[in-house]
């Protein structure tokens, strides 16, 4: 009776099971849409975990949560407090680079470079959620893109370095070395040694060999990489070994991911393909999570690098993305289950939702280098109320502003103001911002005493901003609508007294001034609530009662 039993419950496991992975999920690209780079992923029992680079926004490194691969919820940022480390004085383009994700004994860590500062810092968690710990530095691994590697009691830190010698034998000329990391006291041990030099073959100058990760599948040691550079030329590569220390040796069909050699002219184009990580699906099979970008002219793009995935095929034991013939597909079909997470904002494909101020700020929003908890304030009333401060956003410091990520192509970020300048230095208003010299500003003042809605455009002097357009408002002291339409090459700006009737202040506006080939960088645009008096002291606020956002690329309408 006993093995009856254990044959029927064998059974009925295997038909639930059966029909479970009969479902299929469609998985739609980006997975992450927007500013969302240098993805780095795990996968622990049935939870995956994503981190992506923030540069020097604040908080830093979100920290994503999914059961499918599709749904995406964030949970928290490894960078919460300032007390953690904040970016004042830095550009936009420079704090925090490309972090990686590990899980071994029950802890959670991640690894980071703070460019331009103390280097790499790793920092640890019970609860991906958080809190996490203050950053430890480890000063001895020179470089950037350090991700760890574990194998029974011992853990390695892999990292992109100098050539050896620190001597350039061509502009790009860098390595991935290994060291020993003590997992207790995080702290290094031994000397680094160099996995690879240059990349694939040294022979064919290879530039910018970095992001790189250590698997573990059937005794063979796998590395891989990104080689070619972040831009057009991106790609991914991998080598394997018997042993974590090497030697390393190259597929000979690498790269196993690359989107370089596809026509310029095709339609939707997903270029720029690399900094990749494998995990394993809910199906048991390999995935590639990695970035790309989707231009909407040559190589300007607005929505930063973003989260994309596809299935990955082992080849002869090499481990080899299967994008499709025409490379990276918009979506992929994979046999298991959709399981959606609950209050999860999507985060792929087309979608709207309106963020509210009455509680708390949802976790998405970012600052600019640091927080000033006392600069803002939440109420249903009012929603979300900014204390105008003298600095700007074409500088260095903390301004009064908060903002959310430009996600689509097509698409526009909408707010209701209430704001009453009490001179013409002070202004409140939405702002779509790739850095302190590219953005574009569309707001309210004051002009020779009167109230005005006003759109300016950032320069190169961070004291100026060049006019663009105007129009007179009824009320000093009302409410005012505004809209950033963003529609690929171009955004338009538009106001509304009323919420009804809409007033095109300006249109076809150059969006190509916001692209990171115009601007340089590694940033996206955010559409933000600022506020600033340009220098001047001042007591006054500006109050947002929501903010509107919605994404409707045409790719999917199909």
């Amino acid at each position: 009776m006993k093995i009856k039993a254990l044959l029927l419950t064998i059974c009925l496991f295997l038909l639930h099971n059966a029909a479970l992975f009969a479902q299929s999920i469609e998985l739609v690209n980006p997975i992450m849409t927007g500013f969302y780079p240098d993805p780095s992923v795990i996968r622990v029992g049935t939870d995956y975990y994503l981190v992506n680079s923030t540069f020097s926004y604040f908080p830093g490194i979100p920290i994503m949560h999914s059961k499918d691969l599709k749904n995406w919820k964030q949970i928290g940022n490894v960078i919460s407090r300032p007390s953690q480390m904040n970016f004042m004085g830095d550009r936009m383009t420079r704090g925090l680079f490309a972090p990686a994700i590990e899980h071994h004994n029950g802890t959670f860590y991640v690894t980071c470079t703070l460019i331009d500062h103390k280097g790499n810092f790793v920092v640890t968690a019970k609860n991906p959620a958080g809190p996490w710990s203050d950053p430890i530095f480890l000063p001895e691994v020179k470089g950037i893109d350090p991700s760890l590697f574990f194998e029974g009691d011992k853990a390695y830190v892999i990292y992109n370095s100098d050539p050896p010698d620190n001597i350039s034998l061509y502009s790009g000329h860098r390595t991935i070395k290994i060291m020993e990391l003590d997992p207790v006291k995080l702290q290094t041990v031994g000397e680094a040694k160099i996995l690879v030099n240059g990349g694939v073959d040294l022979s064919k100058k290879p530039v910018w060999i970095e992001g790189p990760h250590i698997m573990k599948r059937n005794n063979w040691y796998y590395l891989y990489a990104a080689e070619g550079g972040t831009s057009v030329n991106h790609t991914e590569v991998v080598f394997r070994s018997k042993s974590p220390l090497g030697q390393y040796v190259p597929y000979e069909k690498n790269p196993i991911l690359s989107q370089r050699e596809l026509p310029k002219d095709r339609k939707d184009p997903i270029t720029s393909a690399g900094h990749a990580q494998f995990v394993e699906g809910p199906d048991g099979q390999t995935y590639a999570i990695f970035l790309a970008v989707r231009p909407y002219e040559g190589n300007h793009y607005n929505t930063g690098r973003e989260t994309f995935i596809v299935p990955v095929v082992w080849k002869d034991e090499w481990p080899v993305m299967d994008p499709g013939p025409n490379g990276v597909q918009y979506s992929y079909t994979a046999k298991f289950p959709e399981i959606k997470q609950k209050d999860a904002r999507p985060q792929s494909g087309n979608f709207s939702y309106t963020l509210t101020f009455d509680k708390q700020l949802d976790p998405a929003l970012l600052f600019m280098r640091t927080v000033d908890s006392t600069n803002f304030s939440l109420s249903k009333a009012n929603g979300l109320t900014l204390k105008l401060k003298p600095e700007t956003c074409a500088e260095l410091g903390n301004p009064a502003f908060i903002g959310k990520r430009q996600q689509h192509l097509y698409g526009s970020a909408e707010t209701e103001l209430t704001f009453s300048a009490k001179a013409e230095n002070e202004t409140a208003g939405l702002v779509v911002f790739q850095d302190e010299k590219h953005f574009y500003y569309l707001c309210k003042s004051l002009e020779q005493g009167k109230p005005v809605v006003q759109l300016f455009k950032s320069t190169d002097d961070p004291k100026k901003m060049e006019p663009l357009a105007k129009a007179p408002l009824k009320s000093a002291a009302g409410k005012v609508l505004l809209r950033i339409n963003a529609e690929g090459d171009t955004y338009s700006f538009r106001f509304s007294e009323n919420g009804k009737a809409w007033t095109l202040l300006k249109d076809k506006v150059d969006a190509r001034f916001l692209s990171t080939q115009t601007a340089g960088g590694f940033i996206g645009c955010l559409f933000g609530m600022y506020g600033t008096s340009a220098g001047q002291p001042t007591v006054n606020t500006a109050s947002f009662k929501w903010l509107k956002y919605e994404g409707n690329d045409p790719v999917y309408k199909k």
